[in-house]
């Protein structure tokens, strides 16, 4: 290795070296993002709530999810007893509603089961708000702190830091209970309410600050969370965790520590130049290889064709229709030994597909499966009748 060389390596090896140390004994700033995660032990979130979790929900069990709530629930639905099969309370606490539609009309469905949903929210889904009867308005202040009042009770807060200004405009069609009042301007605005619905109820706060780590080690503020959390009922508490906002990526700690980062980049940058001054350009001839012929596909062509020649259209349905039952069975778990309008319904329910299309498709199925006489213009019929539903 030459001098030049080492130069080369040595040079961007101390740099990153320097700005590492320098990085590292800078003062480091809070973190004020409100990404409201159990595994957050920034001022914003859930670290804290998650410990104490236990003891605030005590004998509650608490299963953590990271999928929409679409997802989750949607295959704890029994859709021959049209009921679910799990019984609780949906948790979300966020800063802001990442509720898609779907999921939403879902926790309507859930709530109406006789179970709980607790949103500690800024903003609600639209269609929630609408359904119940909702309207959210925003009150306009120039303290730094707000006092919160819990109805229950009687006890009042004082909150400063990362309290937002939303609050329940109207709730007299909704026939909602008000659980707490947050200080205004105008006088006390509702900000913690409990709506009824079918068997169950929604429970919406609109602070989610206030179950944050920065509050829940501020003074007495543990106690409001601890009253406020108090309302979940009994059971078991499905908390969506919200991992899916965090980054997926294999770096994302690196990203987190600014001196890791600079120094990942410092050591890329190195690496090109010693790349670029040092690396020889070679090349040879890469030869083409012929990839291997997928034989099971021409075997199937074949025996095809075979059956095709021969007119035994019979035996082309037959395959078909195995061929189509056993794709349901393993793709959506949907028992295919009964070909009825039950079968048709969870087709129609899983797939999306209309339910004509469906219906069409297994009344040929059941047409054909038994005769044993068939012609080509059966052959056709059925295969665009199971193509058409492209499952």
């Amino acid at each position: 290795m030459n001098r030049k060389t080492i130069w080369i390596i040595a040079l961007p090896v101390g740099i990153i070296i320097l700005i590492t140390v320098m990085i590292s004994l800078l003062p480091k700033k809070p973190d004020w993002r409100p990404t409201y995660n159990p595994k957050d032990k920034i001022p914003l979130g859930l670290y804290v709530l998650d410990k104490e979790s236990p003891d605030l929900f005590k004998g509650q069990e608490i299963k953590k999810f990271a999928i929409t709530a679409y997802e989750f629930f949607d295959d704890k639905f029994d859709y021959d007893k049209k009921t679910y099969k799990v019984k609780g309370t949906y948790l979300d606490i966020k800063d802001e509603n990442n509720i898609d539609e779907q999921s939403a009309m879902e926790l309507l469905y859930f709530a109406e089961h006789g179970n709980t949903v607790f949103l500690g929210m800024q903003t609600f889904p639209q269609v929630l708000l609408d359904t119940l009867n909702l309207k959210l308005g925003r009150s306009i202040y120039l303290q730094d702190s707000v006092k919160i009042d819990l109805q229950r009770t009687g006890s009042h807060y004082w909150y400063g830091k990362a309290m937002g200004n939303i609050v329940f405009d109207s709730i007299e069609r909704s026939q909602a209970t008000v659980l707490g009042y947050q200080e205004t301007p105008d006088g006390k605005r509702p900000n913690f309410i409990r709506v009824g619905f079918g068997d169950g109820q929604f429970i919406f706060h609109t602070q989610p600050a206030v179950f944050s780590n920065y509050h829940l080690l501020k003074k007495d503020h543990y106690k409001y969370a601890e009253e406020a959390l108090s309302y979940i009922p009994e059971g078991t508490i499905y908390w969506h965790s919200g991992f899916r906002n965090i980054s997926s990526s294999k770096l994302r700690y690196i990203k987190d520590q600014p001196a890791l980062y600079a120094a990942m980049w410092l050591g890329i940058i190195g690496i090109i130049i010693f790349i670029f001054f040092n690396a020889k350009r070679k090349q040879r001839i890469i030869h083409e290889i012929t990839p291997l012929r997928n034989t099971t596909i021409d075997f199937t062509k074949t025996i095809g064709n075979l059956y095709y020649q021969e007119g035994d259209h019979h035996t082309i349905i037959e395959k078909k229709i195995i061929y189509f039952l056993e794709h349901i069975r393993n793709e959506y778990l949907i028992d295919t030994y009964t070909l009825d309008d039950d079968l048709v319904e969870k087709l129609h329910l899983k797939t999306g597909k209309p339910i004509e299309d469906i219906q069409k498709a297994i009344d040929l199925i059941k047409k054909y499966r038994h005769q044993f006489q068939s012609t080509e213009a059966d052959v056709i019929e059925i295969n665009k009748a199971i193509e058409k539903l492209r499952l």
